[in-house]
């Protein structure tokens, strides 16, 4: 991974129209975002705790429609310490209603990313669009024997016996995602490394559990020199500055997610570290602001 190549016209891939990744750097450590492409999702799912027509404004304010959304979904790759790190992996193919997503593996390949030179892959969960590219047909066999796949222990617990009590998903998504979540750790139940709160991956990148939207839903910390970086997940969406009180229909404890949310915000806000998350619009680098109870979504400028 060259970020002197990634991210500019001319490079690998440069057919595609819409650009598809994003190459920056945190000190010394590589980033490159990729976007898995984009699925519909029910615009009510957004908050379900919130009345329709207070939904309903906050979409139409930001010239969304109130029905079915276009969900973005990204992932990232890290190279730190001669490891390379995929950040979660897409929905993978698997999945004939969302034609859209699942580009992971074909946008690596037109990043002139190997699947075999991935060292180390991390989940901040084991929802379908996180895991599902690993599953995708033929990828398993260009991994290398000894990869590793990080995910809190918490999570591989969850999804042993799932609980989706509190939730709010149409079906047939929960059983979908438990099927899925099953197939995943049948198949790579080897190269499994649970953790239980925190553990360095690789120098400066340090994975952390948080819970709230799924038990084991973790965040990954990247810093290196005096930069810094957070990959939320699914800890932040949108929606979310504006309303971080409102309920995602994926969050397993929509209290216990809201009340981490705030206060990743609040730090980021702080701190002025930079936030990526899986689905914020691509290229999804951004600041936080605090306005008021509320927060601002400060988009950074596309650095050329």
């Amino acid at each position: 991974m060259s970020v002197d190549n990634t991210s500019r016209p001319g490079g690998p891939g440069s057919d595609e129209l819409v650009p598809s990744r994003y190459a920056l750097k945190v000190g010394e450590i590589d980033v490159l975002v990729i976007s898995d492409g984009v699925m519909p999702i029910p615009a009510p799912v957004l908050a379900t705790n919130a009345p329709p027509s207070v939904r309903t404004a906050w979409l139409d304010n930001m010239f969304l429609p109130a029905d079915v959304l276009d969900w973005p979904l990204n992932v990232i790759v890290v190279r730190s310490g001669g490891q390379t790190i995929l950040i979660d992996a897409g929905l993978g193919v698997e999945f004939p209603d969302f034609p859209r997503a699942g580009q992971t593996v074909q946008r690596l390949e037109a990043a002139g990313i190997d699947l075999a030179s991935v060292t180390d892959v991390v989940l901040t969960h084991m929802h379908m669009d996180h895991v599902g590219g690993l599953l995708a047909d033929g990828v398993k066999e260009q991994l290398r024997p000894g990869l590793r796949i990080h995910v809190a222990a918490a999570e591989l617990k969850f999804w042993e016996s799932p609980d989706f009590s509190r939730a709010a998903m149409p079906p047939p998504i929960p059983d979908v995602l438990q099927r899925t979540a099953k197939r995943f750790v049948d198949e790579y139940r080897s190269q499994l490394r649970p953790f239980d709160q925190e553990y360095e991956v690789a120098p400066g990148v340090v994975v952390r559990r948080t819970g709230g939207h799924t038990p084991g839903h973790s965040v990954v910390r990247l810093a290196s020199g005096g930069d810094r970086l957070t990959f939320a997940g699914d800890l932040v969406f949108a929606v979310g500055f504006d309303h971080p009180d409102w309920h995602n229909g994926f969050e397993h404890d929509p209290e216990e997610a809201a009340r981490v949310r705030v206060g990743l915000l609040r730090e980021l806000a702080a701190n002025r570290e930079p936030l990526v998350a899986s689905h914020l619009p691509f290229p999804c680098v951004c600041h936080v602001a605090v306005d008021g109870d509320h927060f601002r979504w400060v988009p950074a400028v596309w650095d050329y």
